[in-house]
């Protein structure tokens, strides 16, 4: 994936071939949901998402590709952990969507 124009901020950017996602996880979070956007303390923004898989084994990091190629309608083998793989917050690279698509279903904004 290539990386996202000078500028760009929010928790969806644009790549030249897909979207790139800033997702905060929630593992064992009792669903597999997106709970839409938040700002951190450094006023970043990131998509709120939870699973019910634990952190265990990557089973929650599957899980969060699973969700989002799922809501973005792409394959799973479309959907990649770019950076965060043991962290909460992640950065996801989706390859085959556009941003005013990914906006609509992961937090119902747009047209």
């Amino acid at each position: 994936m290539t990386r996202a124009p000078a500028g760009e901020t929010g928790p969806i950017q644009p790549l030249d071939d897909g979207v790139r996602l800033r997702v905060r996880l929630t593992p064992a979070g009792g669903a597999d949901r997106i709970d839409g956007v938040a700002v951190d303390a450094a006023g970043e923004a990131f998509l709120k998402a939870r699973v019910r898989a634990a952190p265990e084994d990557g089973a929650a990091n599957a899980a969060l590709v699973a969700l989002l190629a799922k809501t973005l309608g792409v394959a799973k083998g479309a959907v990649r952990i770019e950076r965060g793989h043991t962290g909460r917050v992640k950065l996801v690279a989706a390859a085959g969507g556009d941003v005013a698509t990914a906006r609509r279903k992961l937090t119902g904004e747009g047209p």
